[in-house]
């Protein structure tokens, strides 16, 4: 059985009036935690024709901008997101009993961005980018290491470039909310929402 966390009593007066550096602390309270393996694992939600689908990405950056992550243009998120431009994003850090929930409008990053994002990937990774038509059928594994191998074998030794289908995502949050969860279901629900000015307006939900 996991320990029992009494969490204090918040408001308003004590999260930052700035959801994105609201988010930051609770990210690094995240980080600090050695059972959280994944800390910027989030479970994105995007609208097709079937209707919504979700998967969990990693996060690979945020700012004042929003939250990137990075994957296949083609993929079946790409298609849906470059179709239907919203998305809804969720953290869950079960032993800090914590989550965080996003939704907004959904931009590509640079070109610029996503090269250097790419950049940084590990070998294996970047050909991995270029081996998969992400989302698509494949026969089978070995048909799958057949077009790895070629790949591998393309660029050999040199650099891997950016495959053009390849890129980032940024959601634009319209509304933060951040949940504190506590043993008697009665939890801390406060939601910030973007109004027209560009401000954040706060109000604390029922659970």
């Amino acid at each position: 059985m996991r320990p029992v966390i009494q969490y204090p009593d918040w408001g308003f007066e004590d999260l930052d009036p700035d959801p994105l550096r609201q988010f930051g602390v609770w990210m690094a309270e995240a980080e600090a935690v050695p059972e959280i393996l994944e800390p910027t694992a989030m479970a994105v939600s995007s609208i097709g024709p079937d209707g919504a689908s979700s998967r969990i990405v990693l996060m690979r950056g945020y700012d004042e901008r929003g939250f990137c992550f990075f994957t296949n243009y083609e993929s079946q998120k790409g298609r849906e997101l470059r179709a239907d431009p919203r998305a809804a994003a969720v953290f869950y850090w079960d032993p800090l009993r914590r989550q965080v929930r996003i939704t907004g409008a959904v931009e590509k990053t640079s070109e610029q961005d996503s090269d250097e994002y790419f950049a940084t990937r590990v070998v294996g990774s970047q050909l991995a980018a270029w081996a998969s038509e992400q989302s698509r059928p494949i026969a089978d594994r070995a048909a799958l290491q057949a077009r790895y191998a070629e790949v591998e074998a393309r660029f050999g030794e040199g650099g891997v470039p950016r495959p053009p289908w390849w890129g980032g995502f940024r959601i634009v949050p319209a509304r933060i909310e951040f949940w504190q969860g506590r043993l008697n279901r009665l939890h801390d629900r406060l939601r910030y929402e973007r109004a027209p000015d560009g401000s954040w307006q706060r109000q604390r939900l029922m659970p």
